[in-house]
């Protein structure tokens, strides 16, 4: 009998597969769980619109995400702190004050986006990757310098 899943089964298939399983297994198990739902042409038509708009809405969103990673990496943004001998920072940038600085610019960036292994805490130029949506990163330039 070929189901479609409305949830993931484990070891059988995803939400949205279609999948020929047992007849019995069908009717005793996926079925009366709502795991899945019988295979018909309409369901199955429904199912590959559905992937179809799916597909369409993530690769407008990866478009979207790398134009915002151009419009980020085109800028340079600069931190005015004090600093003692050698370039010695009294503290440090964060990765929350680059979020607040970037939010004052118009990108809505979390902290938690903005790769930053270790805080600033030298004066110069830092190539720091920010992570936006998916797979898709900007390296945006942070520039420390002496108030």
């Amino acid at each position: 009998m070929k189901v479609i899943l409305n949830k993931d089964v484990e070891k059988l298939g995803e939400k949205g597969e279609v999948i020929n399983v047992a007849d019995g297994y069908a009717r005793n198990y996926l079925l009366p769980r709502k795991l899945a739902v019988e295979a018909t042409k309409t369901k199955i038509n429904e199912v590959q619109m559905k992937r179809k708009r799916r597909a369409k809405e993530e690769e407008e969103k990866i478009k979207e995400a790398r134009t915002i990673a151009e419009d980020l990496e085109s800028q340079t943004y600069e931190f005015s702190v004090k600093a003692g001998e050698k370039g010695r920072l009294f503290g440090s940038v964060t990765s929350k004050d680059i979020a607040e600085r970037l939010a004052k610019k118009g990108f809505d960036i979390d902290k938690k986006e903005i790769e930053l292994d270790q805080n600033i805490k030298s004066l110069g130029l830092h190539e720091i990757p920010v992570k936006i949506y998916g797979n898709v990163t900007a390296t945006i330039k942070v520039k420390v310098v002496e108030a």
